[in-house]
């Protein structure tokens, strides 16, 4: 009985044993899965080479142990190292390979991983790239050194000797190229994706746009209206006025392609694809030495490619157009990108397009004033624009990389005007089309870590033909206005230390304009072309002090007019400096020059709808533009508050009247001169939670000086005593709402001293004008809103869909006056233009 007692109990000893194997065998796992276990039971984040890990199995530690407890054990299990270094981070290698050394690349603004960074060991051939987690190995023999580069990082050399073995991980971060001392001042100016730098420009990423009031899209140059001290007095994105200035002198860049041509329908809708620009800059004084033209603002547009922003294919429409953009990778070392935008309106014309057609050609309704007796006019119109952009990208090899840039802007537009006068049905035919073509070839070279070189051509061709029968006269007018743009860029980065940067290079450009002229009425033809060649030598240093306190450029851009024998030298003054983390202050400076601008040479062409052409400057009757500007502004930001306050001078010479738009007794005369303006500008804003409010104040009085005239100071065409704009964004949650006004005082305008015309001779009426620009017109007013939801399928499609009502309450602003006379009645004409009616718009966006 003790017998069979003791085999039952030897039997069970060796069943317990038996299972306790089976189950501590079931247990094992492949190490990889047990380390995405604990990764998702703690939150953390293993790094390990895939061949480190290959065929290792451990059993999974208990679930409720902690993540020391269960590190401590695998070590024990394995002969593996493991090494936090983060507190969510943890690295692991081999125990037994010490002569190996591991690297993982981070970008140093961020931590995040850099994939695909080529590393070459001096001495060697052979090279070796990070993988997508920015993890590289070396197996060192001697102290050695290494070159890393990266086409989007400062490149980089580090001495490597066999002390790092000590560590299973080695960080090393890389600064990105677009860092170069552009700090933030302030970040989410207005909306998301809108920025202050330390530089004093303003840094636009569509990308990132929230939603401003009354768009549907984020436009950049409806955008620009927004910002303090930029209005446009008639609603319209051609004529964007600075500071006082006119919308000639601000300098527009698309990937270094200077664009005489910046909108569709007539000035009401963006000439650039809005989806379409990574990166806006826009500098309203201080701007680089490198930029010339554009005494009144810069406004640089970039959109080459960049590994870091890979962009989905994304194709939208709303009631006026519709577009596309996409960037294909056609090769590992080649991108391209391509955009294309066409309106529809030649097939259907919705709402919005009829509210457009209307603002554009209502100054078509004009009133006798004698009589105050409206005479019609009829219009019947067939318009289509398109847009179309092209972008190649190409590394040449780890340190050099090339960038073309192509596009095309178009508007054609036919139209047939008819009326009835004494009982007589009379009918005229006019067109229009405008056009833009234009390509840059870049060249960047970072020759190490210190220097790079960036060599750019360009070419660009600019033409409007259009043909007008007039239907107030028998008058038939053709004009043709034709630019052809050349130049070579070469711009030089060096860095001396970490506190100073020099910038050199070297421009040569090339402007041709031809103007062409032909009237029936008195007989009258022209041609006329005209060529500049310039050359600029450009220097520039950057200080950035170590605590950050102070940043400072100064650069100095001597421009040779060789055409003209006359040489200028013009110096840029950008000081910033921060008192505390909370406030600081900035002084900007800068003198240019300008040789190209537009001009009007008979002001009722073609019904206003574009009139003005380009014409070089001859040192004559056009002189070359120079201005001087100063400014002084403040930043204040805290607890989600914003206050920025800038004081600015600015004089201008060197204008003509045949620049400035006049509608008066100056219209038809040639007289040079010059404007000063003196100004304040003002933004407050605040955040709480998902919501931004904002407040845009500016004050500015603006004057002519014409000398050969009486009087010779007036006010200016362009003067907006008061300009303020409003608005309430909610963000949150894939949705997008915004509210707000636009308020600015009435333009300057003169009226007639009579309501009959005077007769100088006996067959040419003329009005009499009071003193120039002696009264305004009405306030400006208007309310906006606009929507919009984004729903998200997975990480890659998205479909987002939004609506915006432009002058919700259907104010009628009274943007513009003039008066003519009919020479068939010999009648004084009153000309009211009014601004945008109530307009709806929708839009509809996938990304795929």
């Amino acid at each position: 009985m003790k017998v069979n007692k003791s085999i039952a109990a030897l039997f069970l000893l060796l069943v317990i044993f038996f299972d306790a194997k089976a189950q501590n065998k079931a247990a094992f796992e492949n190490l990889k899965t047990v380390l995405k276990k604990i990764e998702k039971q703690h939150q953390v984040h293993f790094s390990y080479l895939e061949k480190d890990v290959a065929g290792v199995s451990v059993q999974s530690p208990a679930k409720e142990k902690t993540i020391e407890s269960k590190i401590d054990f695998l070590i024990q299990e394995t002969e593996l190292n493991f090494e936090f270094i983060t507190s969510n981070y943890i690295a692991i290698s081999h125990k037994s390979k010490t002569t190996t050394i591991r690297f993982q690349l981070k970008d140093a603004t961020n931590t995040i991983p850099i994939e695909a960074a080529t590393i070459k060991i001096n001495g060697s051939k052979n090279t070796i790239t990070s993988d997508a987690k920015g993890l590289f190995e070396i197996d060192p023999k001697t102290v050695f050194q290494i070159e890393i580069s990266h086409i989007n990082y400062l490149s980089k050399g580090i001495t490597i000797n066999t002390n790092e073995t000590a560590k299973p991980l080695n960080i090393i971060y890389l600064y990105p190229l677009v860092n170069e001392l552009k700090e933030v001042v302030t970040a989410n100016i207005l909306t998301n994706g809108i920025s202050k730098k330390t530089d004093g420009s303003l840094e636009i990423k569509p990308k990132k746009f929230g939603l401003l009031p009354g768009l549907v899209e984020p436009d950049v140059f409806e955008t620009l209206k927004q910002i303090p001290g930029i209005v446009s007095a008639d609603e319209t994105l051609s004529n964007l006025n600075v500071r006082g200035g006119t919308h000639d002198q601000n300098l527009f860049l698309w990937n270094g392609i200077r664009l005489f041509q910046t909108a569709h329908f007539f000035g009401l809708i963006s000439a650039l694809n809005p989806n379409l620009a990574h990166n806006i800059k826009i500098f309203k004084n201080g701007s680089s030495a490198f930029y010339g033209e554009g005494i009144s603002s810069v406004v640089d547009i970039a959109t080459q490619n960049r590994d870091s922003e890979k962009d989905p294919t994304s194709i939208g429409a709303n009631l006026i157009s519709a577009d596309f953009f996409t960037q294909i990778k056609i090769a590992p070392q080649t991108a391209v990108e391509i955009s294309a935008r066409r309106s529809h309106t030649d097939a259907f014309q919705s709402p919005t397009y009829k509210s457009y057609y209307k603002k554009i050609f209502q100054n078509t309704a004009i009133s006798n004033v004698t009589n105050n007796e409206i005479v019609d006019y009829n219009n019947k119109e067939n318009f289509y624009f398109y847009d179309a952009t092209a972008q190649i990208t190409q590394k040449i090899n780890s340190k050099t990389q090339a960038n073309l840039s192509l596009i095309a802007i178009s508007n054609s537009l036919e139209l047939n005007e008819f009326k009835t006068e004494n009982d007589i049905l009379v009918t005229k035919n006019s067109s229009l089309k405008q056009a833009t073509y234009a390509g840059a070839l870049s060249v960047n070279s970072y020759w190490n870590s210190n220097f790079r070189t960036e060599l750019e051509a360009y070419a660009s061709v600019y033409n409007i033909n259009s043909t007008n029968e007039s239907i107030t006269n028998n008058r038939n007018l053709n004009q043709e206005n034709t630019i052809v743009d050349t130049g070579i860029r070469i711009k030089n980065y060096n860095t001396i230390s970490n506190t100073l940067k020099f910038q050199s290079g070297y421009q040569f450009n090339e402007i041709g304009i031809r103007n062409f002229d032909q009237i029936n009425i008195p007989a009258f033809f022209r041609s006329v072309k005209e060529v500049l060649i310039s050359h600029a030598l450009i220097g520039e240093l950057s200080y950035q002090s170590n605590n950050n306190k102070i940043k400072t450029t100064l650069g100095v851009r001597n421009n040779y007019m060789a055409s003209l024998s006359k040489n200028s030298v013009e110096p840029r003054l950008q000081f910033h400096y921060n008192f505390s983390d909370s406030f600081s202050t900035e002084i900007q400076g800068e003198r240019k020059s300008q040789l190209s601008s537009q001009v009007i040479d008979l002001q009722q062409d073609f019904l206003g709808i574009e009139k003005r052409r380009w014409v070089l400057a001859n040192d004559a009757d056009i002189p070359v533009m120079f201005s001087n500007q100063w400014s002084v502004g403040f930043t204040f930001k805290k607890n989600q508050w914003l206050v920025i306050l800038d004081n600015f001078y600015k004089q201008v010479s060197g204008i003509t009247s045949k620049s400035q738009g006049f509608q008066n007794q100056l219209e038809f005369l040639r007289i040079n001169g010059n404007y000063t303006v003196l100004g304040t500008e003002l933004l407050v804003q605040k955040r709480i939670h998902h919501f931004t409010t904002w407040m845009s104040y500016s004050v500015l009085r603006n004057d002519y000086e014409f000398e050969s005239f009486n009087p010779s100071i007036f006010p200016s065409n362009f003067e907006i005593n008061h300009n303020l704009t409003t608005a309430l964004i909610y963000d949150y949650n894939q949705m997008k709402l915004a509210l707000g006004s636009t308020f600015f005082s009435g333009k300057p305008n003169t009226l007639p001293l009579s309501t009959t015309a005077i007769f100088p001779t006996l067959d040419k009426p003329e009005i009499a004008y009071d003193l120039p620009n002696s009264s305004n017109l009405t306030n400006y007013f208007q309310i906006n809103v606009s929507g919009s939801k984004s729903f998200k399928f997975n990480k890659n499609n998205v479909l987002t869909v939004g609506v915006s009502v432009q002058n919700i309450f259907d104010t009628k602003n009274n943007i513009n006056q003039n008066f003519r006379i009919n020479n068939n009645l010999n009648t004084i004409e009153k000309v009211d233009t009014y601004s945008l009616s109530r307009t709806f718009n929708a839009f509809l966006r996938c990304s795929l």
